[in-house]
């Protein structure tokens, strides 16, 4: 089926779970590079949630613009590393499975704050998310920002050159005040900008928030807009131990609080760091 047409039916949707925190928990350091340097074993892990029943397999490309890895010491090619990505996924997908090309923060603000400008974001996620459509990706998910001029200038970017549906979660940090995001951004102004700008589905994933208050987040979003609303909570509050951050929820709390995010409003699902094959498969179970 379109997947326009299979978000619009607002009957529940599962994503994957998490990339980075599953590699780093089977001891092997995350990153996007690795779609060229090790693509067995983001190519198995692809396999593995695909074989369990998930509906959309997200793309190994969340640190994949150009602003993000030379900011960070990183000089891959970003061309072969997203394509890579998406040939990964492609691979382990079924065929009633959609590619997800996966989109996430520069790691910058933008001015006053920061350096860079909106046309810098825009020209950062214009390149990337045309590598993306170019693979062969069945829609795009913009992810994990805390700033929705970020968020906004990365649909933007999108919405010039694709009208392929394109999801819109942020990291909210409180559900006080209707919900914020670290930077201030609220749900009922990201619901309006977002909705403005084109996307097909609205919502959260990551962040300080367990599934529970998550699920609040939707009731938040549900009284701002009529879109698909997506969730992909943590397993848990973070907690940092010895240096190492830790999410401890189990996959049963976890399955539970996603279910009251489905009773509230939410139609597609999944999870984020923490999460793993254990978390989804009951999560698929709800």
């Amino acid at each position: 089926m379109n997947l326009q047409a299979l978000l619009q039916q607002k009957k529940p949707l599962i994503f994957d779970g998490a990339m980075g925190s599953e590699l780093a928990r089977r001891g092997i350091q995350p990153g996007c590079e690795l779609n060229l340097s090790e693509p067995r074993q983001i190519g198995d892990l692809h396999h593995e949630y695909a074989a369990i029943g998930v509906d959309f397999l997200t793309s190994n490309t969340f640190t994949a613009n150009r602003i993000y890895l030379e900011t960070h010491g990183q000089d891959g090619d970003l061309q072969a590393i997203n394509r890579a990505g998406v040939e990964l996924a492609r691979a382990a997908a079924g065929l009633q499975q959609y590619v997800i090309g996966d989109i996430g923060p520069t790691g910058r603000l933008l001015k006053p704050y920061g350096e860079y400008s909106e046309e810098q974001f825009l020209e950062n996620y214009r390149e990337q998310a045309l590598v993306l459509i170019e693979s062969g990706v069945e829609g795009l998910l913009i992810e994990t920002m805390t700033d929705l001029r970020e968020a906004l200038c990365a649909l933007k970017a999108c919405r010039e050159i694709t009208s392929l549906p394109v999801m819109v979660t942020l990291a909210y940090s409180t559900t006080e005040k209707g919900g914020r995001t670290i930077m201030g951004a609220g749900v009922a102004e990201a619901a309006a900008g977002l909705e403005e700008h084109g996307a097909d589905a609205v919502g959260a994933n990551c962040g300080d928030l367990d599934p529970l208050q998550m699920a609040e987040i939707v009731s938040f979003y549900r009284q701002h807009t009529t879109l698909p609303i997506m969730i992909q909570p943590n397993a848990g509050i973070p907690k940092l131990v010895g240096g190492e951050t830790l999410y401890g929820m189990n996959p049963a709390d976890f399955a539970a609080g996603v279910a009251k995010g489905l009773d509230n409003g939410a139609s597609i699902v999944g999870g984020c760091c923490g999460t793993t094959l254990a978390h989804i498969k009951e999560l698929i179970k709800q």
